[in-house]
């Protein structure tokens, strides 16, 4: 049988590749230069070009480039068929495209840069495919005629003759301040009907903010305006770009919930995703992106949900004969026993933190020697201003500091990414540890800090950003790591390696780490014991004392009102659809999280 034809990729990271810097080690090492063959030239802004016919793919050009600029993928000859869309020449390509699915939600799940925001860019209208050819412009009517003989071709042939109706939530919810004026309820009154405002309000929890001005929501609340003025739009199709950032467990649920009645109604409705729980909880189908970051995205055949989600975890496609990672994902099948007692960290006493309009109440409590705490709670219960007085950064109203005597690195719930440094020089204090044998292999590769050390901070993506921020907290030496919010931007995989950092290096330097996070999942996969807060958000917050995982697992969910399963092949955490008998029982018996036949 013959060996199928390969096509090379060729991609040139613009944001990496400084050739003002390096003197194009690239163009002098390529063995076609030397032999008269120009397969690698320099082009007129001074960024190489590489000729994809001409490139033998022999991979020199890539290693001896100082930023990690240039990639040269072998491709398969058929996938290279597929190609639907190209940024630009040695840019990065997508190739294939789902199609919506009337009366179902179509959920995309990926690595941050392998095009699930392309794609729903294109399907949205907002980005015209131009299959690869970057020297074409094609109108929608083009596009359809290559999509002959499949849903798309019908999709495209309606939205060319605007027979198509599409409501689109982009991903970067932050700038909507600057795009619109006014308060929630104007902008929600010119969507809907005042009826479907108070609905939709009441559903996401929106009624405290109708008459605030959009600029000066917080990022939760205006994912919840977003994802509000999408669903009040009557449409066909329904686009939404990762819906449950800034948003805490319960809030991620409720627009799930809203998002998952679209279908029902008998609507498209395609959703990008990183959050486990909530993308099985909502989707009807699952789609995975694979690929290279920043160089090229596949997707996948559509697979019902449950087995397209446990296919992701477990890294292989077998339908396509495609490994996604070289290693499954892991889960708590059980809660985590403490095998033997640890040694005291420190402990706190009861304390309380007072602002005009806000207060916590503190139980006292303890942390010990290489252990994660998780904290979870609603937004705006005081979850933060814990971390905050920990880090000494804020003092208690009532009782003693409890930061006193011990040494602590702090990651902020928004790192700032302004600074003109670039992530070496940021990181250059704690350069003695990254050379360590631990630490690189430990932290460094794992979160792929070496290929950012030459950018600039300002220039880094969200999930880039939170990366180098997460570097930095436990590079530091401390006795205790305090992490607000770390798997906010990360996509799935991301987030599974930073628990695994996260627990390694706590685990071998007899350090404590205390974790504030909204994704269920990532604090099963992170955590040996739990703080629940609860209260009213905005209001006052009582903290409870560390407690073991399933306490307090059982504890929070009791809160919610929300009970889980365990996936039975991949031991991933799963909700229970409510009023199941399932979640019935569970309720019952005071088991929310661990059923007693995985105790």
């Amino acid at each position: 049988m013959s060996t199928p034809v390969r096509k090379r990729l060729a991609v040139v990271d613009r944001d990496r590749c400084q050739p003002k810097r390096c003197g194009h080690p690239c163009i002098a090492v390529c063995p076609r230069v030397r032999t008269g063959v120009e397969a690698i030239r320099t082009g007129d802004e001074g960024y190489p070009i590489v000729n994809e016919e001409l490139c033998i793919g022999c991979g020199i050009c890539t290693h001896n480039c100082p930023f990690d600029a240039i990639h040269i993928v072998n491709l398969p000859h058929p996938i290279q068929e597929e190609c639907v869309h190209r940024y630009g020449v040695n840019a990065f390509a997508l190739f294939r495209l789902p199609y919506p699915r009337p009366g179902a939600v179509v959920g995309l799940l990926g690595k941050n840069g392998t095009g699930k925001t392309t794609t729903i860019r294109i399907l949205a209208g907002r980005t015209v495919p131009n299959f690869g050819d970057v020297t074409v412009q094609l109108d929608w009517r083009e596009v359809s005629v290559r999509f002959r003989a499949t849903p798309l071709q019908t999709y495209f042939e309606k939205l060319a003759e605007n027979r198509l109706r599409v409501a689109y939530k982009p991903q970067y919810i932050t700038r909507i301040p600057d795009a619109v004026e006014g308060s929630v309820r104007e902008l929600l009154d010119r969507i809907g009907t005042p009826e479907e405002v108070k609905r939709i309000a009441r559903e996401l929890r929106l009624e405290k903010v109708l008459d605030r001005e959009v600029k000066v929501l917080s990022g939760g609340e205006l994912q919840r305006l977003a994802v509000a003025a999408v669903v009040l739009r009557e449409a066909d199709v329904y686009l939404i770009d990762e819906p449950s950032s800034y948003l805490d467990v319960e809030q991620r649920l409720q627009v799930a919930r809203v998002i998952r009645k679209l279908a029902t109604e008998g609507k498209s409705v395609i959703v990008a995703e990183h959050d486990l729980v909530v993308l099985d909880y909502l989707s009807d189908y699952i789609l995975i992106y694979y690929g290279q970051e920043g160089v090229f995205g596949v997707v996948s055949h559509p697979h019902p949900v449950r087995v397209g989600i446990n296919l992701f975890v477990k890294g292989y496609l077998p339908d396509e004969n495609v490994l996604v990672r070289k290693r499954s994902i892991e889960f708590h099948v059980r809660p985590p026993e403490r095998g033997f007692e640890r040694p005291l960290a420190f402990a706190w006493g009861d304390f309380v933190k007072r602002y005009p309009q806000f207060e916590l109440h503190v139980e006292q409590g303890s942390a010990y020697k290489g252990e994660v705490v998780g904290i979870v709670g609603p937004n705006g219960i005081g979850k933060t201003t814990f971390i905050r007085i920990l880090a000494g950064v804020e003092k208690p109203s009532e009782g003693d500091e409890p930061h006193l005597g011990i040494v602590v690195s702090y990651k902020p719930q928004h790192p700032k990414g302004d600074a003109e440094n670039l992530v070496r020089e940021v990181l250059a204090p704690f350069r003695t540890r990254m050379q360590s044998d631990f630490f690189r292999e430990e932290l460094i590769r794992p979160l792929r800090i070496e290929r950012l050390f030459d950018q600039r901070i300002c220039d880094l993506s969200g999930g880039e950003l939170q990366r180098v921020a997460i570097a930095a907290c436990l590079l530091r030496v401390a006795d205790v790591y305090l992490l607000d919010e770390p798997s906010a931007f990360l996509d799935v995989e991301e987030r599974y390696a930073v628990a695994k950092v996260i627990r390694r290096i706590v685990e071998r330097e007899g350090k404590v780490c205390f974790v504030v996070d909204h994704d269920v999942s990532f604090i099963d996969a992170v955590a040996d014991r739990l703080m629940v807060f609860e209260g009213i958000p905005a209001s006052r917050g009582f903290a409870h004392a560390p407690t073991d995982l399933r306490t307090g697992m059982n504890m929070f969910l009791k809160m919610l009102q929300i009970t889980f399963r365990r996936d039975p092949d991949t031991g991933r955490p799963r909700v229970n659809k409510e009023g199941s008998a399932l979640d019935r029982y569970q309720k019952q018996i005071g088991e929310y999280y661990y059923v007693p036949k995985e105790s």
